[in-house]
């Protein structure tokens, strides 16, 4: 087993739109990376990140959302890059259908595992018209959650049932959205979380959204401080990666040179 983060570009917004108590004059770069997980009984994607066609996907979204964009090499050019095997990918898995995160489906020919809650959102809700432009050609792969508990999440699904990733229904920023934990044979432990929080301040200090991004942005606030109390209380055990924090994937590497041997 290993993991690989694949940077795909980042975005520019305010600190202070970012958690609460941040600054106007600050400004941070959000990420938007995939993440690559090698497993001996298949591969995954967390997330995409930006797509080849990210100029049109943000002109898909709300003037109010929209920020300047930095983009880089997307994950399959990345991928591709390395000398890997695609055919090794068994799909991608949302932490949620947004689209800094479903963008880079647009040139990634593989399943999409998305639960039935998500799936539903990203049909019907405005914040999903762009994974419903890069989705359309994709196969489904919708998932569903047993009854155990995780790590206090209510519900959650045994990928490989080894123990090795595990996916979490959070809910609270979209109504199927998911944490996806990793442990590798070196106990060396991950939480995707997501958007529960953009930020690792957001977990350091227990921090919602400001007010008016909490209305714009989550389907559920309560469940999400919800979710931040049950991250935070996890962050001394692994690392805890806020999808939109730069910093969160410093330890994770990038793809080797040479994936092809």
């Amino acid at each position: 087993m290993a993991i690989f983060q694949l940077p795909t570009g980042t975005y520019e917004t305010r600190a202070a739109f970012a958690v609460q108590g941040g600054s106007f004059r600050e400004k941070r770069n959000f990420a938007a990376t995939a993440v690559l997980l090698m497993h001996p009984q298949g591969d995954f994607l967390i997330d995409a990140g930006f797509g080849e066609h990210v100029a049109e996907h943000v002109k898909l979204l709300p003037r109010v959302v929209r920020a300047p964009h930095q983009a880089g090499s997307t994950a399959r050019q990345q991928l591709q890059r390395a000398g890997y095997d695609l055919e090794r990918l068994r799909g991608v898995i949302l932490t949620h259908s947004h689209w800094d995160h479903a963008g880079g489906l647009d040139s990634l020919p593989v399943p999409i595992w998305i639960n039935a809650a998500e799936r539903k959102y990203a049909a019907t809700d405005a914040a999903g018209k762009v994974f419903r432009v890069v989705s359309s050609d994709h196969g489904i792969h919708e998932y569903t959650f047993d009854d155990h508990a995780y790590l206090g999440f209510p519900k959650s699904l045994d990928v490989f049932g080894d123990g090795s990733m595990v996916i979490a229904l959070a809910g609270g920023h979209t109504t199927g959205s998911v944490v996806v934990f990793v442990t590798l044979p070196s106990s060396e432990r991950y939480a995707f979380i997501g958007d529960i929080t953009w930020q690792l301040d957001g977990i350091q200090r227990r921090l919602e959204r400001p007010w008016l991004l909490r209305k714009l942005a989550d389907s559920d606030a309560a469940q999400v401080r919800q979710g931040i109390l049950r991250v935070a209380s996890l962050n001394e055990l692994m690392h805890v990666i806020p999808a939109h924090d730069v910093h969160a994937y410093d330890g994770i590497p990038l793809l080797p040179a040479d994936m092809s041997q």
